[in-house]
């Protein structure tokens, strides 16, 4: 009896050991998956220490191998052929995993708060209401990356690779489908969709930790924000907990949605945004498109944080490839943080990427932006860039628009559209010095460039700002 037990005891340590050895792959390599078209894309996981692992890709049928480390990880990389699919990956050691329906296209990533991670499961969402009956399609799909924090930088998620359809779109981000949707009817190729967005978290969070608290300025803004409890606040644990389970994983760019979660310290924003896009591409090891969203017009409780950080994404387009959407006409409601019509924001983003990281040609994608002033007598002439045929003004006066002289007092103004220029006038004051447009937290844009793109809010003066609550 006693030679039994000890025989079921050893077959149990020795089960126990070969599961331990199995070789196993991340979450987002698995079924379904979509890998990055014509490119070098890593493979990885775990097995048994200097065993060898066979690598077999249908689209070319080769096989490569490589020998896990003896700290029981193993990498790879495979090339990849244009978008097309479905194919299948064996990899074969101690065990076999094969990885079926796998599409080849492009791969982006989708993170930010609340407004990047919003859906329909939210409500009232009427644009992606429409999209259920029809949206089922096997050329987009998603990998949602649940909510997680962690101290140190992960491997792993716990996520899965879906189809687009009536179900899984339900619980996707609305402005990352409508921005693949664009992208897969206009490129023609496979999209997968990686979201990893969480609402209200400052983008301390998502950038690495040792890159914030190197950095005086960028600690002390930090320190500023405060504790919630529906959010991380300390930097980098969305950095570590949803970012680093994919830097392995090879993505054409990536997508951002975020900023009001840093309105309480504006000042510092383009400085912290700059410094998170280049914590990303180091890790990727890539100089990744990046085209994020301007926050949109909301009744902040203190006057000017939301215009502050506005000013400061509008500075963040000196950084290299990146690219900005201004949502300033996309509000029906500036009690309501939360804007409804992602459609659109998806749509502008993606033009982005398909004039920049797919130089698609012909396409209108940029809004104006304040170019310079010029003063004559007592009108100010704002001249732009980005306007190819003209401004228009969709109402009989520019709302939001305010022009003051040296004595710094601004005035309600007055302007007239001349072509791709602004001339701007108040009889109040004589000497123009300065002009600012949409330059308040909840102001609705109501001029853009004929081609239908809003004006970018602007002010010409550097004169110091204030942040005071808002009286009620």
């Amino acid at each position: 009896m006693k030679d039994l037990k000890s025989l079921f005891f050893f077959l149990f340590i020795l089960i126990t050991i070969n599961s331990f050895s199995q070789l196993r792959l991340p979450a987002v390599l698995s079924s379904g998956m979509v890998l990055q078209q014509n490119d070098s894309v890593t493979l990885w996981g775990w097995s048994q220490p200097a065993e060898k692992i066979f690598v077999t890709t249908s689209w070319n049928n080769q096989t490569d191998s490589t020998i896990v480390n003896n700290g029981a990880r193993w990498k790879i990389k495979v090339k990849t052929p244009g978008a097309g699919g479905p194919y299948s990956i064996t990899f074969k050691g101690n065990n076999t995993v094969e990885l079926k329906n796998i599409l080849i296209g492009e791969v982006w990533v989708c993170s930010g708060q609340s407004n990047m991670e919003m859906n329909w499961q939210w409500g009232h969402l009427p644009d992606v209401n429409a999209e259920l009956a029809t949206c089922a399609t096997n050329n987009i799909r998603f990998f949602q990356i649940p909510k997680t924090t962690s101290d140190y930088p992960q491997d792993n998620c716990d996520a899965k690779w879906e189809n687009c359809d009536s179900n899984s779109l339900k619980s996707f981000s609305a402005v990352g489908y409508f921005f693949g949707k664009r992208l897969n009817k206009e490129l023609n190729v496979p999209i997968g969709l990686i979201n990893a967005s969480w609402g209200g978290t400052p983008a301390e969070v998502w950038t690495e930790a040792d890159a914030i608290n190197n950095d005086a300025e960028l600690k002390a803004s930090d320190d500023k924000l405060y504790e919630a409890a529906w959010w991380p606040k300390q930097p980098g644990l969305t950095y570590n907990g949803m970012l680093a389970p994919l830097f392995n994983y090879s993505i054409a760019g990536a997508i951002w949605y975020q900023g009001e979660g840093n309105t309480t310290a504006p000042y510092t924003y383009s400085h912290l945004l700059t410094t998170m896009i280049d914590s990303w591409r180091k890790a990727w090891n890539k100089n990744l498109p990046f085209y994020y969203v301007q926050i949109a017009p909301f009744t902040y409780g203190t006057t000017n944080q939301g215009n502050l950080i506005r000013e400061q994404q509008t500075k963040t387009m000196q950084h290299s490839n990146v690219g900005m959407v201004v949502v300033t006409d996309l509000v029906d409601d500036t009690t309501d943080i939360h804007p409804k019509n992602k459609h659109e924001v998806g749509y502008r983003l993606a033009g982005w990427a398909l004039a920049e990281t797919y130089h698609m040609p012909g396409l209108i994608y940029k809004s104006p932006f304040y170019k310079n002033i010029e003063i004559k007598k007592d009108k100010a002439i704002i001249s732009f860039d980005n306007v190819p045929t003209g401004l228009l003004a969709k109402d009989k006066k520019i709302n939001a628009l305010q022009i003051a002289g040296a004595d710094k007092i601004f005035y309600p103004a007055d302007a007239k559209i001349d072509g791709d220029k602004l001339i701007v006038f108040n009889k109040l004051v004589k000497q123009p010095v300065a002009v600012r447009f949409s330059y308040s937290n909840a102001a609705v844009s109501n001029l853009f460039s004929k081609e239908g793109l809003p004006v970018c809010p602007f002010r010409t003066d550097d004169w110091e700002v204030e942040m005071v609550p808002v009286k009620k």
